[in-house]
């Protein structure tokens, strides 16, 4: 087992160098306007997750799938020279789902802020159905401050309790 640094490097560099080589040296046609937004490489430094995104829509999404799945070899090959690790490890390419579920988490704010302003909008000429304050406040009794007797206990106010001594 790796130092959990150590991959968290080794994803670093792979992802600076799948990148790279998107950029610059895979000229499929089939590749999209693809973004690497984030490596993960297991404990043992035997697989990397490279995640991707690419603008446009679903026909995009599945032609650049194809084209990184075509020059998955070309890549792994040039991560084994510029990362110098002793085994390279394998690519597996994964579309990166964080756009739609930003998208799909932006759509739910907006519909709760709307949902936020109907109901403001219907509170703001509403009156309460009951009292202003609902809850309950302790009497204060002005006239006494209490009926100890000689022991110290309140009076109930009833009669005196039987003596069962």
């Amino acid at each position: 087992m790796a130092d959990p640094a150590r991959a968290r490097k080794l994803a670093d560099r792979i992802k600076v160098v799948v990148a790279e080589m998107l950029e610059r040296r895979i000229k499929d046609p089939r590749l999209g306007f693809v973004t690497i937004t984030d490596a993960r490489v297991t404990g043992d430094l035997q697989h990397a997750s490279v995640f991707w995104t690419v603008y446009g829509g679903e026909d995009e999404r599945s032609s650049t799938a194809a084209a990184l799945e075509s020059a998955k070899g070309v890549i792994r090959s040039e991560v084994g020279r510029r990362t110098g690790v002793r085994l390279t490890p394998t690519i597996e390419f994964v579309l990166d789902a964080l756009p739609e579920t930003a998208a799909a988490m932006e759509e739910l704010l907006s519909r709760a802020a709307e949902q936020d302003a109907r109901v403001a909008a219907l509170a703001q000429g509403a009156a309460y159905a009951g009292e202003t304050d609902p809850y309950r406040h302790p009497v204060e009794d002005d006239e006494d401050d209490g009926d100890a007797g000689d022991d110290g206990e309140r009076d109930s106010g009833g009669e005196a309790p039987p003596d069962l001594g």
